[in-house]
């Protein structure tokens, strides 16, 4: 008989892009004049907690005396949570839905907050464990139920031994306590999320770091938004690259290295790259850089890099004739959108297309060469798997074809093997 799987799955820094009492103490001491101070104290009674320094026990007693929160605040922090949901999880809510039976919300948080965030996500009630807040007469929050095992030192794993839930058991945090309930045996796998924040004392010990939801279910093949996480993408940044188009690669899950030139060692591996004003790549290099899919440049590209060679290998190139002051911002969009919704629009190199992103349903990047037929080859593979075509578009220039199609998610991995195999494919890829 198959074990069931279950998903023990943390709140903060987690399942949110944040610690929930950090902000509620943002809300609830907002008018004390040495709030900047109080802050400070409960991050860093958080902090030594989520690194196994000081017990949880007596951080979280530390922390809740701290507070001075009621009801009201309660209700303000939850609309914030609610906009703070980590953005893999986030696309992900159809993962949730269908697997409502196995996943559960296990933290050392409060359900007061927590219940009405995850259950947007089809995450049952009675699959949240977490603390919960004693309140007064007049709503304000004065202590916790010290008799709730996750109030406790150790209390993951207190709590999943009086489970005794049978199957293979998979945790996912940033924090000691989840890494304890791998030390303890209780689960198969530990994997560190590192979305929002990386811990070192606790990415060192995970079976597996995941820094997105994305990567969790690639890794264990699970049904997920995009076929491939982007945080495996490889991003260079070469030369005086702004930091604010770092920034907004990271902030979109990309993998970045940020370099003084194209290096050797990068070349076989790199999805993505950006190029400062000036900078060079030598045809060599992008004759053997067989995983580039794209190329932003923050100025003029002219010269500085052969255009016949990116076309014929599928590279799509992106830049600013103009110079503009903004193009740090501008051509590093161009750049995410095509990853993301695999839009052409403004490409130097490539006929230009842009694109809806659309739900429920896969994307199919198929590049090829400027030849008659090859849509008829692509649409009769279609058939041949009985795929249901959602949506379907076409461009070309004297050089490529840029097809793209939409389709019912449900489809088998010959599909796509068939659709690699046509005659005249330069680059073939599922887009999500």
């Amino acid at each position: 008989m198959k074990l069931k799987n279950y998903y023990i799955i943390d709140f903060d820094s987690t399942f949110t892009q944040v610690e929930a009492l950090d902000e509620l103490a943002r809300i609830s001491l907002e008018k004390y004049a040495d709030k900047e101070e109080i802050y400070k104290k409960i991050e860093d009674y958080t902090n030594l907690a989520m690194e196994g320094k000081l017990s949880f026990s007596e951080s979280l007693t530390k922390r809740v005396q701290l507070l001075e929160a009621t009801d009201e605040h309660l209700k303000q922090l939850i609309k914030r949570l609610k906009k703070k949901v980590s953005s893999s999880f986030s696309r992900n809510a159809a993962f949730f839905k269908k697997h409502a039976d196995e996943v559960l919300i296990v933290s050392g948080g409060f359900k007061e907050f927590i219940t009405p965030v995850v259950s947007r996500f089809h995450i049952k009630k009675e699959n949240i464990y977490a603390n919960t807040f004693v309140t007064d007469e007049n709503g304000k929050i004065i202590d916790y139920d010290h008799n709730n095992p996750l109030s406790k030192e150790g209390g993951k794993v207190i709590l999943m031994k009086e489970m005794n839930l049978k199957g293979n058991l998979y945790g996912i945090g940033d924090g000691y306590s989840d890494f304890q309930l791998r030390e303890s045996g209780l689960i198969k796998k530990f994997f560190a999320f590192t979305e929002n924040i990386a811990r070192d004392s606790i990415v060192s010990k995970a079976d597996h770091v995941t820094p997105s939801f994305d990567e969790f279910l690639y890794v264990n093949n699970l049904p997920r938004a995009i076929s491939y996480p982007k945080n495996r993408i490889l991003c260079l940044a070469i030369g005086d690259v702004p930091t604010e188009t770092i920034a907004m690669l990271k902030k979109d899950g990309f993998s970045i290295r940020h370099k003084q030139e194209f290096e050797e060692k990068y070349v076989a591996d790199a999805g993505m790259v950006i190029l400062a004003n000036g900078e060079k790549i030598e045809p060599k290099k992008l004759i053997r850089a067989n995983k580039l899919k794209t190329i932003g440049y923050l100025g003029n590209a002219k010269n500085k890099f052969d255009l016949q060679i990116c076309t014929q290998k599928g590279i799509v190139v992106f830049d600013d004739q103009k110079n503009n002051p903004r193009n740090a911002n501008f051509i590093t969009k161009r750049v995410i959108d095509f990853m993301n919704k695999g839009t052409t629009h403004l490409s130097v190199n490539f006929p230009n297309l842009q694109l809806p992103a659309i739900t429920k349903s896969h994307r199919l990047i198929h590049i090829h060469k400027n030849m008659p037929g090859i849509m008829a080859k692509i649409n009769t593979i279609f058939a041949k798997h009985n795929i249901n075509i959602v949506g379907q578009f076409l461009m070309t220039n004297p050089a490529v074809g840029y097809a793209i199609t939409d389709i019912d998610a449900a489809y088998d991995k010959q599909l796509l093997k068939s659709l690699k195999k046509i005659e005249h494919t330069i680059k073939f890829r599922v887009l999500y």
